[in-house]
């Protein structure tokens, strides 16, 4: 199980990216988070088939209708076994 930690800077607050990317997530069968951060960023953690991690960031450079992503990072995470995707 492969698993990554993603930081999308832009307008990705108030538009609902974290529904959005939960709803990516899902339908990309991974589990993990997406979490308003308080400089207007929105973190992402996503575990599951490495194949379907690189499916969701390419998702993620894009976000739903509404957004405007700026810059994307990625880096490499540890598993930590999360079922469900989760927003907060």
């Amino acid at each position: 199980m492969a698993a990554a930690r993603f930081l999308v800077s832009g307008r990705v607050q108030g538009v609902f990216f974290r529904a959005s990317t939960r709803e990516q997530a899902l339908r990309l069968r991974l589990c993990g988070y997406a979490n308003n951060l308080h400089d207007g960023r929105v973190e992402v953690f996503a575990e599951g088939e490495a194949a379907a991690l690189d499916q969701l960031e390419q998702w993620l450079r894009r976000g739903p209708p509404l957004a405007r992503v700026d810059a994307l990072q990625r880096e490499p995470a540890d598993a930590q076994g999360r079922e469900g995707f989760v927003t907060g």
